[in-house]
């Protein structure tokens, strides 16, 4: 690897579930099959975790959880830390669970890397994880099992609150979580063309290529 300094990042998607004790008589009104209660905001979290920092940086979305959604995420993390923490890097290795917004399939999350690289200059060694195999993938170890043990229980009536709870996160061993919300569109139905994809500057891996793959600037910055 040519950089001098690189960042390992991991990432994916999470929800909520769990219980909380409460004082006798005293409930938490929710939305609920005997209570209207507000409605539940719609948001898609998507973290980023620094594995070298135990830091974590979390996207909550507000719109679709689409390809440009995740690599939209990665780029706020580079702009508001990465590139600050890692001033000197040429090279980033994100690894990534095999499906959703980020998976090794999705032409749109490839695409949006392409771009991503043609803005920073950067090259993206991705490692996917293979299918059924995402529980290995520490983020949902180190990051989001915190968080949902942070929150748990806890009714999510709006994006003030949830963002919060996922910013308030820490542990023993030092993590830390940056949380911010994204209220941009992500519009569904995107389709890329074979042309599209032919234009990437993107090499396969010997090893099981679909799962692993370097996407380049298209020129040198």
């Amino acid at each position: 690897m040519s950089a001098r300094q690189s960042s390992t990042l991991l990432i994916g998607n999470y929800d909520n579930a769990g219980r909380q004790w409460l004082p006798a008589k005293k409930p938490i009104e929710v939305q609920g099959h005997d209570f209207p209660g507000p409605e539940v905001p719609r948001a898609f979290p998507y973290g980023i975790y620094d594995i070298g920092r135990n830091a974590g940086f979390v996207n909550v979305g507000t719109d679709h959880d689409t390809g440009a959604f995740a690599v939209a995420s990665i780029r706020g993390w580079w702009r508001a830390e990465g590139k600050r923490i890692y001033p000197d890097a040429s090279r980033v290795l994100i690894t990534a669970d095999g499906g959703g917004s980020n998976g090794s399939r999705l032409r749109l999350w490839k695409l949006e890397l392409q771009k991503f690289a043609d803005q920073t200059g950067l090259s993206l060694a991705v490692c996917h994880f293979p299918p059924g195999t995402s529980k290995w993938n520490r983020i949902e170890h180190r990051l989001f099992s915190f968080i949902s043990s942070n929150w748990r229980g806890e009714p999510l009536r709006d994006y003030e609150t949830i963002v919060k709870l996922i910013a308030k996160t820490t542990t023993a061993k030092g993590l830390k979580v940056t949380c911010r919300l994204d209220r941009r569109k992500y519009p569904t139905g995107r389709k890329v063309s074979d042309d599209e994809m032919k234009g990437l500057n993107m090499e396969r891996n010997k090893f099981h290529g679909e799962w692993n793959y370097v996407i380049r600037p298209k020129t040198k910055r």
